[in-house]
């Protein structure tokens, strides 16, 4: 038996939903309440996504949203997942991410995406006249690695705060492109399979394959997104999962709104392409009662043998969000304990 579960940790990526029936306020407020539960439950880490002009989701000014959380937190890691690196110069990223470490040294991660996070109306007013190219996210991660590194002897351009404090960088992404990309820089990946599961083992493998070791990463490091609903029974957790799967229609439909609360025997009323499409986007979801939660982990980990399962649980009522992230962490502790006892 393999022993992937005693060394995939579980993490947390949170897209700071705007309920229908609250505010912004409450929105930050929740996440700091679950970035608290999720350290007390034993996370390796906990990150803020980077979207714009999207009515429920309050993460936009994610390097001001890390310093909150990190703020109310001790020991979970917290970091971005990720910042969208064409929207910002790379020597701006590197004094935030920098000033971070610094207030919170040794707890910071930056995870790189090359997505805009947002429709081309936003993207054209967040990057004025820039006009992105293939090369430029390369160099600029190139850029943010130096800047985030020791200065060098006359090295002109130096980020302050920001050089010298290592900030681990991550790289994004839901096609080969980052993970290419990662590889040859021996850095960490993590790929987005809880909105665009479908290259997921090609792109992994690719990684694998690629890895060039790095003093900080001397193997590759691999963590993937699960959508995550669990509750005491497969029933409850597939009523709650309705609103995770209205939220998933309306990304694709166009039709994007606040997180709505859970509805009776949502997916019997949609057309049968409503439901495929939806199935596919939550192709890795993990939904269910624990010892559905369990299985669904342990072959997702056997599957893709990730070093971290970054969960995404996009429940309406906050105290049944938390009461998954438990159920979540107990389904993973069986597994640990269960294959450590195989392997005595």
């Amino acid at each position: 038996m393999t022993d992937f579960p005693q060394r995939t940790s579980l993490s947390m990526l949170d897209l700071v939903a705007v309920r229908e029936d609250g505010t912004v306020a409450d929105a930050l407020q929740i996440a700091l309440r679950t970035a608290q539960h999720a350290e007390r439950l034993g996370f390796a880490r906990y990150w803020l996504a980077e979207h714009h002009n999207m009515a429920g989701i309050a993460s936009s000014a994610t390097a001001v949203l890390i310093g909150h959380i990190a703020g109310g937190t001790s020991r979970i890691r917290v970091g971005s997942g990720g910042v969208m690196l064409p929207n910002h110069a790379p020597l701006v990223v590197a004094e935030a991410f920098g000033t971070l470490a610094e207030l919170y040294p040794g707890r910071i991660d930056l995870g790189l995406g090359r997505a805009p996070g947002t429709d081309p109306a936003t993207m054209r007013a967040l990057r004025r006249s820039q006009v992105e190219t293939a090369d430029d996210f390369p160099q600029d991660v190139a850029e943010l690695q130096r800047l985030l590194a020791p200065a060098e002897p006359g090295q002109r351009l130096i980020a302050m705060p920001g050089a010298g404090t290592n900030v681990p960088i991550w790289l994004l992404g839901s096609s080969l492109f980052s993970a290419q990309l990662a590889a040859e820089r021996g850095l960490p990946y993590a790929f987005a399979s809880h909105f665009a599961p479908r290259m997921l083992h090609q792109a992994l493998a690719l990684y694998r394959s690629l890895y060039r070791p790095s003093a900080a990463w001397p193997r590759p490091y691999v963590a993937i997104g699960v959508p995550l609903i669990a509750a005491p029974s497969d029933d409850e957790a597939e009523y709650l999962a309705s609103s995770t799967h209205q939220r998933v229609l309306g990304i694709l439909t166009g039709d994007r709104r606040r997180l709505l609360p859970p509805v009776e025997h949502f997916n019997a009323r949609l057309q049968p392409q409503e439901r495929a499409a939806i199935s596919d986007f939550l192709a890795a979801a993990v939904i269910g009662g624990p010892d559905t939660v369990r299985d669904g982990m342990a072959r997702l980990i056997d599957a893709t043998g990730a070093d971290e399962l970054m969960l995404v649980s996009d429940v309406y009522d906050p105290a049944l969000r938390l009461r998954s992230l438990d159920i979540a962490a107990q389904a993973h502790a069986e597994l640990t304990a269960g294959a450590h006892a195989t392997a005595v």
